[in-house]
């Protein structure tokens, strides 16, 4: 076990007055276990008391024993019933649930025990999680050093009439090969009016001489996630083009700039959101700042107008400005930030500086 991390989760249990809570998410149980199980359709739960004893239910398939010295094992085959192995061990009164276990085995769980109190159980692991330890915050850099060079070599590949899922695919195997278990995402690759798109799935569309490609790219190193974007232009850039550009850049500056422990994620978002506004493209700044991220690519905490949240050091997310012209083109800018005790480290290196590719 973990037992640093298992203490943190325990004080976050006593403080939200939770005695027993399912923990299912494959990166949390990863994250106190460092037994990384991805169970698809079988049940998976880390029961954790609130003495810090730590059962974990798991088909026996996965060959777990031994390898996790202070963990119980509960285990079962195929053709057991999960759910009321697991019933059996649960004590009445309130049991928090993990948000991210499928409702199937909750509600067999409901069935099963009504004397049980359901309540939303994430929050003490989610705590823990959104405070990276340094072993974690050195596999964070790793990773992202590693994305620096994937995504800084991939635009002097890009060619004519190549399309963005092809480009997506180079960015995964490039990635692969450098040691990493693959892309975190589904690379998002942008071409002209799709980079308009926040959240455009990458497709057939072809490059075009004059286009802007927006690179929103990631990797799995260790389990840990990495997250960047780039904005180029390919063959040539418009005067609007470049105006979009700059402005985005200085948001993503000002965004880096406000990070320091003490402050309020809004207050982040606030900084960034504020140059766009000011240049008079708010309306087109269509979604949050940032997100955070480490064994989950999306994870506490937010960065957003909404989240008042206070930034700690350990934490770790995105700055993500961006600017979308519908039917025309979009431009974002992304690096990941770590609140220091004293400011933020930005954990890529690429620089930020606007690059034309020549078609």
């Amino acid at each position: 076990m973990k037992d640093k991390r298992l203490a943190r989760v325990v004080r976050n249990m006593e403080e939200l007055n939770l005695k027993q809570i399912l923990v299912t998410q494959t990166e949390s149980i990863y994250y106190l276990t460092g037994l990384w199980v991805q169970p698809g359709e079988r049940m998976l739960a880390l029961k954790v008391d609130i003495d810090g004893c730590c059962t974990l239910y798991v088909n026996r398939m996965f060959a777990l024993e031994g390898l996790c010295p202070g963990l119980r094992l509960k285990e079962f085959d195929d053709v057991d019933d999960p759910t009321g192995l697991l019933a059996a061990g649960l004590r009445t009164g309130r049991l928090g649930i993990d948000k991210f276990w499928p409702s199937r085995f909750t509600i067999e769980l409901m069935q099963k025990r009504p004397d049980l109190e359901m309540v939303l159980g994430s929050e003490p692991v989610d705590r823990a999680r959104m405070l990276k330890d340094q072993e974690e915050l050195e596999a964070m850099r790793r990773s992202s050093r590693m994305n620096d060079q994937v995504v800084g070599a991939l635009p002097q590949t890009l060619a004519l009439g190549d399309t963005e899922a092809q480009v997506g695919r180079r960015y995964a195997q490039q990635a692969v090969d450098l040691g990493a278990r693959g892309a975190s995402f589904t690379p998002l690759v942008c071409f002209g009016k799709g980079c308009a798109e926040p959240h455009h799935s990458s497709d057939n569309t072809p490059l075009r001489e004059g286009d802007a490609v927006i690179l929103d790219l990631g990797l799995d190193l260790e389990h840990m996630m990495s997250d960047m974007t780039r904005t180029v232009f390919f063959g040539s850039v418009t005067p609007e083009q470049r105006k979009v550009y700059e402005v985005v850049k200085a948001a993503n500056e000002a965004g880096r700039a406000a990070v320091r422990p003490g402050i309020p994620m809004s207050q982040i978002d606030r900084a960034a959101r504020k140059v766009i506004e000011d240049a008079g493209y708010g309306p087109y700044f269509l979604h949050r700042t940032g997100h955070g991220i480490g064994l989950s690519v999306h994870e506490p905490p937010d960065c957003s107008a909404a989240c008042h949240l206070i930034a700690q050091p350990g934490m770790v997310f995105s700055i993500e400005p961006g600017i979308y012209l519908a039917g025309k083109f979009g431009v974002r800018i992304e690096d990941l930030v770590a609140v220091t005790e004293d400011g933020g480290e930005t954990l890529n290196a690429l620089d930020r500086e606007l690059r034309v590719i020549e078609a």
